[in-house]
């Protein structure tokens, strides 16, 4: 019976996609027809500025599976796949772009390592066509860049075209950020974790929500969430010009009063104590970073560990009581 079937959820944010929308929703609908699993859509218009809200009721109102988030203006792709995640109701959830890039066909495929006991399953971009060199040399180097100075690993071109199961989805939901990059907060969540490999299709109708400068201010909100490494930044700093010009301020006076060689000026003197008290205000500023790195892991939030289920344990003493 249907009801007994286990229930897929999809989550599909949408921006300004009127025209992807209808192809986007006929092509999953044959691949979810064909799995044994009752199944729900979730779409996300967030805020668009075309005629996409139109095109969602219209499904809306002939698919009962289909359900739609509405939101009041364009809040970003991280919120309203958060959105998604937190409305869903399957037993797993498959989060995917509505512009066709994530090839639907390989839903399956997702499927069949989540049943075989995989709790995240990651679409990892191997290829994307159409994506210009400054965006793949940008998505190198941001990945490059997070993985050293951050204390979890992201792999490189993991995308937000994954699934997750029901217990890393109700951990998920846990998570309080507002500055949020989704598939690392779904990184640092862990779980049982394996990637497939795709490429990307190119767009077909529209151009994509996330302009230059939006990808940069998620760079930058994911390094300020992920590591603390800019707020020891002036600390380190300071450390170093301390060394270097304690180092120099040595040499000077052993000059001055015993070698009398180099015979520095004033004003070199004064560059180097200038130096020195810089590193001391520096390091006292990484002193104060330390601090507010502290209130900045309380004001997150987040969960101090995760669960991924409970056992209760009996006693042996007690087992033969058959107590349950």
């Amino acid at each position: 019976m249907e009801s007994e079937k286990k229930l897929l959820s999809i989550i599909v944010p949408v921006y300004n996609e009127e025209k992807n929308v209808p192809l986007f929703y006929e092509k999953i609908k044959v691949v979810l027809d064909a799995l044994n699993y009752a199944w729900e859509i979730v779409f996300i218009n967030d805020g668009s500025r075309d005629n996409s809200i139109f095109e969602l009721e219209k499904i809306a109102e002939k698919d009962a599976r289909v359900r739609m988030i509405d939101f009041s203006r364009n809040f970003g792709k991280e919120i309203a796949v958060t959105a998604g995640i937190n409305s869903c109701r399957g037993d797993a959830c498959i989060v995917l772009d509505a512009d066709l890039q994530h090839p639907i066909e390989m839903i399956p495929e997702f499927i069949k390592k989540w049943e075989a006991g995989v709790e995240v399953v990651v679409g990892v971009r191997e290829k994307n066509k159409g994506e210009g060199f400054i965006k793949k040399a940008g998505s190198y180097f941001f990945y490059k860049m997070i993985n050293r100075i951050s204390d979890m690993e992201i792999v490189t071109r993991a995308t937000d075209f994954r699934l997750i199961d029901r217990v890393v989805i109700d951990e998920f939901n846990k998570l309080s950020e507002r500055n949020r990059m989704t598939r690392a907060l779904i990184d640092w969540l862990g779980f049982r974790r394996e990637y497939i490999q795709f490429e990307a299709n190119e767009r077909i109708h529209g151009v994509p929500a996330y302009s230059f400068w939006k990808l940069v201010h998620l760079a930058f909100n994911s390094v300020i969430s992920f590591s603390l490494f800019p707020l020891k930044l002036a600390g380190y700093l300071g450390v170093i010009i301390t060394f270097l010009s304690g180092i120099l301020g040595v040499f000077i006076i052993l000059d001055r009063y015993i070698f009398k060689e180099v015979g520095f000026s004033g004003s070199a003197i004064l560059a180097v104590v200038i130096l020195f008290l810089i590193g001391i205000v520096l390091i006292c500023l990484g002193l104060i970073a330390l601090y507010i790195a502290n209130i900045h892991a309380e004001v997150t939030n987040r969960p101090m560990y995760i669960v991924r289920k409970k056992k209760r344990v009996i006693p042996e003493s007690l087992r033969s009581h058959n107590i349950s």
